[in-house]
């Protein structure tokens, strides 16, 4: 029998498809492996963090002590990620129906804060070291920035994967990988140090550090804040979610469209969608898998649906007037 206007009302009216379970494909995060490559960079950059401020304390560098104040910064940001993915595997309950997916999101945007504090006390410190320059012994900045390329650079490496499955992952490979990148302008200055003996280089190198952190923490805090004010996910565009519901044969229109991060790896959405009057009860839950298959290639893991008739004003109608 067609599903026309009367019989919508009896069956499908206002009928809500919920799908609370990842749809797993290709890109999913594996978790475990998440897991170690997090603990391996965590260790790593401590033990680089300790040095390196010993080194940058009888050096006398400010370099290379904003550069472990940096580090250690990165270490905390790993950490706090590192809880994040452990809260996720906590089962939702029925006050937290979700379970604790968006502290993943509150936790990057602590990320972000963090390193705008680093910034502003390196910051501060490079200012006076302008007015009072400091002998620096530049062969010990040398060598431990070289170290440091070393341990950035693999620990960059272990998030290189999953940078564009999840916002606290692609901020440790940022962060990682700018790393890398000052302490390559620290070895260059401790360099022109060594010939020149221009002072003043170790304090402007600092102001380096400082613009690129700056630069690559801002990112960071306009995705976290956005997220978790719960704006539509960059990945996710709208109009997409739109064209695809109408390549569906049957699918007339869809409207009321909702997407927000449930957290910084998975995205839900509500939606209604509406049908020809030719179509089927059946046909109808045929449509809806098959348009929540899509969506999860979209990054739309979590997706609850209404479905609509034709010529059907859901605003006009109570919902306790229809059958769920």
């Amino acid at each position: 029998m067609s599903l026309n206007f009367a019989a919508a009302k009896a069956t499908t009216m206002h009928n809500h498809s919920h799908d609370y379970h990842p749809h797993h494909h290709t890109h999913a995060l594996d978790l475990s492996q998440v897991n170690r490559s997090l603990i391996v960079g965590i260790i790593l950059n401590i033990l680089f963090v300790v040095a390196e401020f010993a080194a940058g304390f009888f050096s006398n560098s400010l370099a290379l002590i904003s550069d472990a104040g940096h580090n250690l910064s990165d270490v905390a940001s790993l950490a706090l990620a590192l809880l994040a993915f452990k809260l996720l595997k906590i089962k939702p309950t029925e006050k937290f129906t979700y379970g604790y997916r968006k502290a993943s999101i509150l936790i990057s945007l602590l990320n972000a804060v963090i390193l705008l504090i680093a910034i502003g006390s390196i910051g501060f410190e490079s200012l006076q070291r302008f007015f009072n320059p400091q002998p620096v012994v530049a062969n010990i900045v040398i060598y431990v920035a070289a170290i440091g390329i070393v341990i950035n650079g693999i620990s960059a490496l272990l998030f290189f994967r999953d940078r564009k499955k999840d916002l606290n992952l692609k901020g440790a490979y940022l962060h990682l990988l700018v790393d890398a990148l000052v302490s390559i302008g620290v070895v260059a200055g401790g360099i022109l140090m060594n010939v020149t003996q221009w002072l003043w280089l170790d304090p402007l190198i600092s102001v380096i550090i400082m613009v690129v952190i700056l630069t690559s923490t801002w990112n960071l805090l306009r995705d976290s804040l956005s997220l978790s004010l719960d704006a539509v996910p960059a990945n996710i565009k709208i109009e997409r979610i739109r064209e695809a519901a109408m390549k569906l044969s049957g699918i007339n229109d869809i409207h009321h469209i909702h997407v927000w991060a449930m957290s910084t790896a998975e995205n839900a959405m509500t939606a209604h969608l509406v049908f020809s009057d030719s179509v089927t009860h059946e046909e109808a839950l045929a449509l809806k898998n098959k348009f929540k298959h899509t969506l999860a290639h979209l990054g739309i893991q979590h997706a609850t649906l209404e479905t609509e008739v034709v010529g059907y004003d859901d605003e006009k109608h109570d919902d306790k007037n229809c059958k769920r």
